[in-house]
């Protein structure tokens, strides 16, 4: 697959042990973007982070919790993030959601590991 050299990114800010329908909300999230064809997902675990509780989550070993924050990144074609946001309606809880116009300048090559 080819990325579009206009693209959109997709930031997915979340938290560890969210579920969506008995699994990790984030595991979710990456299947959906795989089945509906989209370029690529990646999960981010950030060891420290607040949201809009204020609340901190850290990763220190008196505090290891099951809501350390998660960043999830896709890059695609508008029309296809789009379309893959409306798809993310019946998923509840998720956090804050962001868009932006990226430029892709490179994409690489896909290795058969």
């Amino acid at each position: 697959m080819n990325a579009p050299q206009s693209a959109m990114l997709l930031r997915i800010y979340t938290e560890e042990g969210r579920q969506h329908e008995g699994r990790p909300l984030h595991e979710a999230i990456v299947f959906k973007a795989r089945d509906m064809g989209l370029a690529g997902a990646t999960v981010l675990r950030g060891p420290m982070g607040f949201g809009q509780s204020h609340a901190i989550h850290t990763a220190k070993i008196l505090d290891l919790s099951a809501r350390l924050p998660l960043v999830i990144e896709i890059v695609d074609a508008e029309d296809k993030i789009r379309a893959f946001i409306a798809a993310l309606n019946g998923m509840h809880d998720i956090g804050l959601v962001t868009t932006e116009k990226v430029e892709v300048v490179h994409y690489g090559s896909v290795s058969k590991a």
